[in-house]
């Protein structure tokens, strides 16, 4: 009996895991499908897009491969410039690692492998209401949104010879929609909102004001780490 009950739970989380999935699937959808779009119009074909879906899965380095490819860069500059750019997954990984410890290195991998910034975000969401994240839960959310950006990416390669300019659809506003609804459900989740909007206008300030003396892209990484600093100040003096 209880062996039946374990194996209820297990199917549980793992289909708890594709629905908590669900409010990230039409991010998905729409950047998987200019992605595919822009890597058709790069030169790749319909199988290549595929491939690169599955094997890179990463949107913001699909986008500058297919980009890197149309200018013809070598395949050295390609690889050095995608790996930097997935870099943060060592971050994301590292981050969510702690709630694995019991599992072993390969299981770690099969969990690590999939996970993105939006799975990393529903992920961390969870920890809030959580001591725990099961492996069966990570599994469901994980390939719910890696099966989601396959479809999407081929869709684009697919259709989109007919769509040339793909933001006229809002699909270059969809990732930025995407993350705003995660961090709306996570601050509602974790019930410190006063905290939670602080800090958000404690880091537009250091954008906005470290964007008049330097570029935008230092100015929001300065803002996202100082933002974090103060949180975390703010968190462990409650």
């Amino acid at each position: 009996m209880p062996t039946h009950v374990s194996v209820i739970e297990a199917k549980g989380d793992f289909v708890q895991g594709i629905k908590d999935c669900i409010p990230t699937l039409l991010g998905y959808l729409s950047i998987g499908f200019a992605a595919g779009i822009i890597g058709k119009t790069a030169g790749l074909s319909t199988a290549e897009v595929a491939l690169m879906s599955l094997l890179l899965y990463a949107g913001s380095a699909q986008f500058i491969l297919a980009g890197m490819v149309a200018a013809g860069h070598s395949a050295t500059a390609i690889i050095i410039t995608v790996f930097f750019v997935n870099l943060r997954h060592f971050l994301l990984s590292a981050a969510l690692s702690p709630y694995f410890r019991h599992l072993t290195p390969f299981r770690n991998m099969l969990i690590g492998s999939l996970l993105t910034d939006e799975t990393f975000g529903v992920a961390i969401g969870q920890t809030a209401n959580r001591k725990a994240l099961g492996e069966k839960w990570m599994h469901g959310l994980n390939l719910a949104a890696y099966s989601n950006w396959f479809a999407a990416n081929v869709a684009g390669a697919i259709l989109g010879q007919w769509i040339a300019r793909p933001e006229q659809f809002g699909l270059d506003f969809a990732l930025p929609a995407m993350f705003i609804g995660l961090l709306v459900l996570q601050m509602l989740s974790r019930g410190t909102i006063a905290t939670d909007i602080s800090v958000a206008v404690f880091a537009v300030i250091v954008v906005v004001g470290i964007g008049w003396m330097w570029s935008g892209s230092i100015a929001i990484i300065v803002a996202t780490v100082a933002g974090a600093t103060l949180g975390m100040v703010i968190e462990r003096w409650k």
